[in-house]
């Protein structure tokens, strides 16, 4: 464990986010780099937060670990290994380098978020830097502590454009005790049908995949739970080496769908379909490639030019959902068309307040989101 004394970066933080406020200097906030690829625009002068690491505390039997904001995520999640346990939303990484912070920061959650959570719902508490140079503090270190909780999950997918995160809390949570790999050889809509009649049923499903006529299954829980759920669903069993190479390659966008692209032609960009996850099989684009489906069908990944942007908005539209920009095509930079779909005006309105209440010069991350 780190000590958890004042961290002297932090008077230095402080002093630097004072002085760019006082002379309303925007600041780019980067904790290792790994997601530099997403978001609207990278502007400021770069502010380094990678040297605020460290585990603080670590309590497995309470299910809690506290670490500073720039600690990189490979080192937290091999200390609750260690334990048994795991971040069960199974954060990407995209990098080596990836931070605590950025993993708050951006929201993103792997394979299994349909199933247990997104990262807001495991942030128990936050301290972070305002706009005004402020040590604040929110949330707490259990579940019941529910002064100001709602401010630290708030931190989950705001880009670091209200404050900079310095020490978060967590949730962790025990490791299954059996897991299953079941492989099923349906058509697009075959497999959806059968997520949706599945989620239907007390089934330890945990995560999907679909892709080219393959649906993958992850059943995770009790041991007798998930040797009834094989049985009952049947499939082909995948061997736990071959499981875990799959999952882990989704997570972190390796997997061979991705190398996709090159087929897709040179002005292909990532695009993800977020819809709910009863949405039929959708109509894509002439020029888009055949979608990945993760998330039991809530979330779908396409390759497909710039230019398909409106068709792409369209069909997720239809179908209750919306369509983002995720990696731009090599050589563009990511500001070269809009990313994210256009907040409603109330909901703009809302996110305008509490951007001005938590950082009032506008510093942190101008023109990383949609505001």
């Amino acid at each position: 464990m780190t000590d958890s004394t004042h961290h002297p970066f932090l008077d230095e933080l402080q002093a630097r986010i004072r002085a760019a406020a006082s002379s309303h200097t925007p600041l780019r906030l980067r904790g290792g780099g790994s997601k530099d690829f997403h978001g609207q625009a990278l502007q400021g002068e770069l502010l380094e937060l990678a040297g605020l690491n460290g585990i603080l505390s670590y309590e497995p039997t309470e299910l809690v670990i506290t670490a500073r904001a720039g600690t990189p995520l490979a080192e937290l999640e091999a200390a609750v290994a260690e334990q048994g346990q795991a971040l069960a939303f199974e954060p990407p990484h995209f990098g080596s380098h990836a931070t605590l912070g950025g993993m708050v920061a951006t929201g993103w959650s792997g394979p299994a978020r349909a199933s247990v959570g997104a990262v807001r719902d495991f942030v128990l508490g936050a301290e972070m830097v305002n706009g005004k140079g402020e040590l604040l503090r929110y949330g707490g270190q259990v579940m019941k502590n529910v002064a100001g909780y709602d401010v630290s999950r708030l931190l989950a997918g705001s880009w670091g454009t209200l404050g900079v995160m310095t020490e978060i809390s967590l949730k962790v949570l025990p490791i299954a005790p059996a897991e299953a790999i079941l492989r099923f050889e349906l058509a697009q809509q075959p497999a959806l049908d059968a997520l949706n009649r599945w989620g239907s049923q007390p089934l330890p499903l945990n995560a999907s995949a679909w892709h080219d006529g393959q649906l993958w299954l992850r059943l995770r829980g009790a041991q007798a739970a998930v040797s009834a759920a094989c049985q009952q669903l049947g499939g082909e069993a995948i061997a736990p080496a071959q499981a875990q190479t799959l999952w882990h390659s989704l997570r972190e966008q390796q997997h061979d769908w991705f190398s996709t692209k090159a087929k897709a032609g040179a002005d292909a960009c990532l695009w993800r379909l977020s819809v709910p996850q009863t949405a039929p099989a959708l109509t894509l684009p002439e020029a888009a490639s055949s979608p990945l489906v993760e998330w039991h069908g809530g979330q779908r990944w396409v390759y497909a030019p710039r230019s398909a942007a409106e068709e792409l908005q369209a069909s997720a539209q239809a179908a209750g959902g919306h369509a983002t920009l995720w990696r731009a095509e090599a050589g563009k930079p990511l500001s070269a068309s809009p990313i994210f779909v256009p907040a409603s005006a109330s909901l703009q309105r809302i996110h305008q307040q509490l951007k001005a209440a938590f950082d009032p010069h506008g510093i942190f991350n101008p023109g990383r989101t949609s505001l």
